[in-house]
């Protein structure tokens, strides 16, 4: 019985990726890093894709070339210039260490528009001081030889509150306030499209409101850690990471009230545990459901 249970999911999850090839709304995981220095996982930064619009959600390390990475991969919408709109789940530097580089790298290439950042409390005074932080290179690229003359290195700053944050003709964006230890604000969001819903977690502990935004999805994107391992972290870790994190028994509770066609785990800690041990988890907890465990540059 188990072995067929088994197939089945893998059959399942399949299937849901062939569908996902095949949307038109896709989801591109462009890093899955955490602080920890893991050169095959980059800083944390998500892109919905619709069509040739694009939507990042986090600003991790690298996230320009990651954009590149992709689209070499063959995701033809991220260019360096569509990089304009990016949603921020909380300040935290790992998922906001590449906004400098979304500010400036695609103003050089010739990025047609402003960044439009939409964030927590304190984006506005972050994006002001990375501008103030690199005034001599817009005034070398403005003044010097280089054939530039747009001010669209700028970041326009919107900082939100829970609900409907963006619309456009291709996507509408909700914001849920989620715990994520001490942070005063933090929050997932839900992207609705003609043909998917989308809920990305940020970090957070488990949140039912992310499983009410969620409510039968078809991609699930949530942080987690390996409950095997956390038993072996040392109390302080311990503390900190249970008041900001999910573990994998944690989010299969959350996953089975959520019900989303697909369940990617991703920001993983792992602490010497692999992305199967991680499904393995999940699975050992009682959730059924179609489950991977996301890389960078994985498409769904």
């Amino acid at each position: 019985m188990r072995r067929w249970c088994a197939l089945a999911v893998i059959a399942l999850a399949a299937a849901v990726g062939v569908a996902a090839q095949a949307a038109n709304t896709k989801v591109v995981l462009l890093g899955t890093g955490t602080p920890n220095a893991d050169p095959d996982r980059w800083g944390p930064a998500v892109a919905i894709v619709v069509g040739d619009q694009v939507y990042l959600v986090d600003a991790g390390v690298g996230v320009v070339r990651r954009a590149a990475a992709a689209r070499a991969a063959g995701v033809a919408a991220l260019t360096s210039t569509s990089l304009s709109r990016v949603f921020l789940t909380h300040l935290h530097s790992d998922h906001t260490l590449g906004l400098p580089d979304l500010m400036f790298s695609p103003w050089v290439l010739e990025r047609k528009v402003p960044l439009d950042v939409f964030g927590p409390k304190g984006s506005a005074d972050m994006a002001a001081h990375i501008e103030a932080a690199w005034r001599d290179d817009i005034a070398m690229r403005l003044y010097g030889l280089e054939p530039q003359r747009t001010r669209n290195y700028r970041a326009i700053v919107h900082e939100i509150k829970p609900g409907r944050i963006y619309e456009d003709a291709a996507v509408k964006v909700d914001a849920i306030p989620v715990t994520h230890g001490s942070w005063p604000e933090a929050f997932a969001y839900r992207f609705t499209t003609a043909d998917r819903v989308v809920v990305i977690s940020g970090d957070t502990t488990s949140n039912d409101a992310v499983a009410a935004a969620c409510n039968g999805c078809d991609v699930l994107m949530h942080e987690v850690y390996s409950a095997e391992k956390f038993k072996i972290r040392e109390p302080e870790w311990q503390r900190y990471h249970k008041a900001f994190h999910t573990s994998t028994v944690e989010l299969a509770a959350l996953a089975a009230k959520a019900r989303p066609k697909l369940l990617v785990l991703y920001h993983q800690l792992f602490w010497g545990a692999t992305d199967d041990d991680l499904v393995k988890e999940i699975r050992a907890a009682g959730y059924m459901g179609a489950v991977v465990s996301g890389q960078d540059l994985h498409v769904y």
